[in-house]
């Protein structure tokens, strides 16, 4: 072997070793690692070892020296610290749109960007098993599919589907076939969304992701949406619930403050009274789970106007406690 060449092949190996065996509490000593470069089928001394840390040094790599009975040189620094990769993976193992089998997939690569060691941990707080998981497999093809369609400004087409009481795939208006022009996907509530303008009742509308069957790029360019935000549209949706956009004025009690502007944010204004009460008005769109989220604060929320919100939540309300009696 040409000695550039296996100079090259030796510090990748020494670079892999260091990666997949070293952390902030293992390290490998010098003698280690010329072992497992034996072990490879490269032979190396000490002073070429030395070189090749160097280099890795000058090339930006933090490899660190620790001294002592436990230390030896280790990767100090890496793309993901071991506490976004832990976020990370709660994220995958909690979603309900990604399935089992590929959640499990995405940790076991999620562990990979770290240690052996740590790795090992990470995977010992995974519980993905037992949980409610998404069975279709084929939407991150959708997904990818979404994703070609916005970039490359294209509509698609698509079937949606929802499940009867036998639990069997029922496709919407009799399998008709929808067309769509994509503006942005997001995630609420721990599912996909494709949010998309209607042409036909020129409306904008959403999908979930899991439900849409048969996903195909049409070769007509999308319709654009003059001013169209993907934060502002969903900000005013409960629980991704289409209805009628209203603006919207609650009185609510002061103690509930927090739970506000974690709904609206911080710059929602806030208009204080001297009652324990404080009133706001945001563009909201009026669903059944707005009405829920209403009555979920047993009064401590009063819808001031619009009257046909009013009305409606008393419906509601009737209804519920008609059906409970």
């Amino acid at each position: 072997m040409p000695k550039e060449s296996g100079h090259k092949k030796r510090i990748l190996y020494v670079l892999k070793f260091l990666a997949e065996r070293t952390d902030d509490n293992h390290g490998l000593s010098v003698q280690k690692l010329l072992e497992l470069l034996k072990n490879a089928g490269i032979n190396a001394e000490r002073k070429t070892l030395y070189d090749d840390i160097e280099q890795l040094r000058e090339f930006g790599y933090d490899i660190r020296l620790e001294k002592g009975k436990d230390g030896g040189y280790r990767l100090a620094s890496r793309e993901f610290e071991l506490s976004e990769l832990v976020l990370l993976t709660d994220a995958v193992q909690s979603s309900r749109f990604i399935t089992e089998k590929k959640s499990a997939g995405l940790i076991k690569k999620l562990a990979s960007l770290t240690s052996v060691h740590e790795g090992k941990s990470l995977s010992r707080q995974v519980q993905v098993s037992g949980r409610i998981k998404n069975m279709n497999e084929t939407i991150f093809y959708s997904v990818d599919t979404l994703h070609s369609a916005i970039d490359g400004n294209k509509r698609i087409s698509f079937y949606y589907f929802d499940h009867n009481r036998l639990k069997e795939k029922v496709f919407r208006h009799d399998g008709k076939l929808y067309t769509a022009s994509p503006l942005s996907l997001c995630w609420d509530n721990e599912y996909y969304y494709l949010v998309a303008y209607d042409d036909e009742t020129e409306n904008i509308r959403h999908y979930r992701v899991d439900k849409m069957w048969d996903i195909k790029l049409l070769d007509e360019e999308r319709t654009e949406v003059e001013g169209f935000s993907p934060a502002a549209y969903t900000d005013k949706l409960f629980g991704m619930f289409g209805g009628k956009e209203s603006f919207v004025t609650l009185k609510c009690k002061d103690h509930l403050a927090g739970v506000i502007i974690d709904r609206f944010g911080k710059n929602i204004p806030f208009r204080l009274g001297d009652d324990g009460y404080f009133e706001l008005t945001a563009k909201l769109v009026l669903s059944p789970v707005f009405y829920g989220w209403i009555m979920s604060f047993g009064g401590d929320i009063i819808i001031k106007s619009p009257t046909e919100a009013i009305e409606q939540l008393n419906k509601t309300a009737t209804a519920v406690l008609d059906t409970h009696k």
